[in-house]
């Protein structure tokens, strides 16, 4: 090994001088592969450890400035959606003034409805009175005619077997009282006739107004029809999409408010114990949706289907998985001190601290609805206090276990927490 090694590493002597002696110290070829290897072992290292260390330096700048980039994107993605966010609510307040124009249209539709059946029953009711008449008026001209006819036969019957007429004073009564009973008759012909054409005309005048009337009606039936059409779809739409049953939803505020659909009471035409007409059956149809629609409207008034937010604001967190943990609502984050609004009609059964939730008011809303306002920096409502759709329930803070300012919105129904953007995105095909 030593004679191998000798070609490469010849030994070598390293001496050390004092003033009194001399020495060496023998560097065989072994010790100097070691040492060898040792140093390029070394060198190696150092090598290696730095391009390792630079490489991360390098990666580490390309991870921060791709996660600034990120940032700066999802910071934009976040305007445009804010922006956006504010364009659907003028929309909204615009489908919404619409909404109620339209409601209003629909009762002044429906007055004239009622008015123009009140005068069509009219109408019909003087056609009849004025068809009995002239009935009444022909049979009593025939009968006229009649007596004429038979008075003039015993006329001429009377005459022809009394040949000295000038000397019986008895005929000559009896024929002033047929002359005179002639000129009633015929004066009362006369009158008969005329009356039975003026009937005539007049029924010819209502039947006019009445074919008038009807085409009016079909005009406001169509109108009304497509009224509700354009009305009651959005909202069995905005319902079915968040997930509740229609047919239980109306059916639960048809018992909270006795069966009359809220403020505008549905009115129904009596037949009388007939047949109903196909106008009646029309317009009973037409306010049977304006009830479905009067629910509707007491129904989303009751259910989450707001904002809690009015001011503009960050949409920071969506309800889902987070951090290896469900989270189980929607933040929002905005200025300290934020009104915060109750989202729908509703019973306060929670207004204080809770463990991370912070200020916390819990809101309990028809239909097993209800609603949480979490990391709140000031509350305003108490225990028991009814609040409407609306209603400021406090300011927005960082309370509890939060990062910073913002609200944790919850929607639980049944006791199960859902996705509250089910109900905003529901809503805005709507309002």
């Amino acid at each position: 090994m030593d004679a191998i090694l000798e070609r490469y590493f010849p030994e070598r002597r390293v001496f050390l001088r004092s003033d009194t002696d001399t020495r060496f110290i023998r560097l065989r070829p072994a010790t100097q592969l070691i040492a060898f290897s040792g140093a390029a072992a070394i060198v190696a290292w150092a090598i290696i450890t730095t391009s390792i260390l630079l490489m991360d330096s390098i990666g580490a700048g390309n991870f921060r400035e791709q996660a600034k980039r990120d940032q700066r994107t999802y910071e934009n993605r976040l305007n445009s959606l804010s922006h956006e966010r504010d364009k659907r609510a003028e929309e909204a307040i615009a489908a919404q003034e619409r909404f109620s124009s339209a409601l209003s249209q629909i009762s002044v539709m429906q007055s004239e409805l009622l008015a123009s059946e009140i005068r069509r029953r009219e109408l019909e009711t003087g056609i009849e009175v004025i068809q009995t008449t002239l009935r009444r008026t022909m049979t009593e001209r025939e009968t006229a005619r009649e007596e004429s006819v038979a008075l003039a036969l015993a006329l001429e019957e009377d005459g022809a077997s009394d040949g000295t007429a000038s000397g019986n004073s008895s005929s000559d009564d009896t024929l002033n009282f047929l002359t005179a009973a002639l000129q009633d008759a015929a004066q009362q012909r006369d009158d008969t006739i005329a009356n039975a054409q003026d009937a005539l005309i007049h029924a010819d005048e209502m039947a006019h107004q009445i074919r008038l009337m009807q085409d009016q009606n079909e005009q406001i039936f169509s109108q009304l029809e497509d009224a509700m059409t354009i009305s009651v779809k959005p909202l069995d739409k905005m319902f079915r999409d968040a997930g509740l049953s229609t047919d239980s939803l109306i059916e639960t505020v048809r018992r909270g408010h006795s069966g009359q659909g809220g403020p505008l009471t549905p009115l129904s035409f009596s037949t009388r114990g007939e047949a109903p007409s196909p106008d009646a059956e029309r317009a009973n149809r037409i306010l049977g949706e304006m009830d479905r629609l009067n629910l509707y409207r007491i129904a989303a008034q009751k259910a989450p289907f707001s904002i809690p937010v009015k001011n503009a604001f960050r949409y920071t967190s969506g309800y889902g998985m987070r951090w290896g943990r469900m989270h189980q609502g929607t933040d929002f984050a905005a200025a300290h001190g934020t009104p915060i609004y109750s989202t729908a009609d509703g019973v306060v059964i929670h207004a204080g601290w809770l463990s991370g939730y912070g200020r916390l008011v819990k809101i309990q809303h028809e239909f097993g609805i209800e609603t949480r306002y979490a990391h709140m920096s000031k509350i305003r409502v108490e225990v028991g206090q009814r609040v409407s759709r609306g209603q400021q329930i406090g300011d927005m803070g960082n309370s509890g276990r939060s990062t910073g300012t913002h609200l944790h919105y919850e929607i639980r129904v049944g006791g199960k927490p859902v996705n509250p953007m089910i109900y905003i995105k529901a809503a805005n095909n709507v309002f």
